[in-house]
């Protein structure tokens, strides 16, 4: 039970700071669950991609779309894509060691977060 509110806490956060950011699986869900609750990093991702299963961001979706913000040309065809890329990025990523795989998502995380600091 206590292992499950401290999940839903998560989930709050994670959900508010997509919402906020549009920041909430790979950033805040994936290293909690390998430094708080001790997953693998690939059960942390492959936790993270089944929360996506299930129409999970569609009221913060909605509240974007309402205020026109929300290309659906450009969501359709990226949903088609990462559907397909997702699979793939899945099979090559359960092959690669945990440390590596780690130390891939850690640098991808800060040469995304340098670039859009300094992004003019």
């Amino acid at each position: 039970m206590e292992k499950m509110i401290c999940f839903l806490i998560l989930g709050l956060i994670a959900g508010a700071s997509s919402g906020l950011v549009g920041l909430g699986g790979g950033f805040i869900l994936v290293p909690a669950l390998v430094l708080i609750f001790g997953f693998s990093q690939h059960a942390a991702q492959g936790t993270t991609l089944a929360l996506m299963v299930p129409p999970i961001g569609l009221m913060a979706a909605y509240s974007y779309y309402k205020a026109g913000h929300v290309n659906m040309y450009a969501a359709i065809f990226i949903c088609i894509g990462f559907f397909v890329g997702g699979y793939f990025g899945a099979k090559l990523a359960i092959n690669i060691p945990k440390d590596i795989l780690q130390k891939i998502f850690s640098i991808t995380m800060m040469a995304v977060g340098i670039y859009m600091f300094f992004k003019k």
